[in-house]
């Protein structure tokens, strides 16, 4: 489901999605993508930066929207603001300015607070096959 323009993205929609990324653990980042898939419904990344853009000003320090990135770890146009709140929080940036997710990714809901809650769980990646040994 994509609005055609930000004030098409329902109230209800923009608090569930709010309440999915409160859940994020300072010190974690989550992605655009994860969270859609989280709060499921067949939302999308784009409806995710779209709600967080219109986070109330009086909502902004309880929403961690900072936590919040891209799937190759970069952060969002308000670049310096969110980088100086994440490095605040313990997150560390490379020399390409990017997030290593492999470290800082959150795993995502438990399922007893998914269930709870009424949101979907992250599917987690699939194990590397163990390498064998040529001795």
């Amino acid at each position: 489901m994509r609005p055609s323009r930000q004030a098409d993205i329902p109230e209800i929609l923009k608090l569930r999605i709010y309440e999915a990324v409160s859940a994020v653990p300072s010190g974690t980042v989550s992605t655009y993508g994860d969270i859609a898939t989280i709060v499921g419904g067949g939302i999308d990344a784009w409806t995710i930066g779209q709600a967080l853009n219109q986070v109330p000003k009086d909502r902004e320090q309880e929403i961690p929207w900072q936590r919040i990135i891209n799937a190759q770890g970069g952060i969002s146009t308000k670049g310096l603001l969110q980088r100086k709140l994440l490095e605040d929080e313990g997150v560390e940036f490379n020399d390409q300015n990017k997030i290593d997710l492999r470290r800082f990714r959150w795993s995502g809901p438990s399922t007893e607070w998914a269930a709870e809650h009424g949101y979907q769980t992250l599917t987690p990646d699939e194990p590397e096959p163990e390498q064998l040994s040529l001795l």
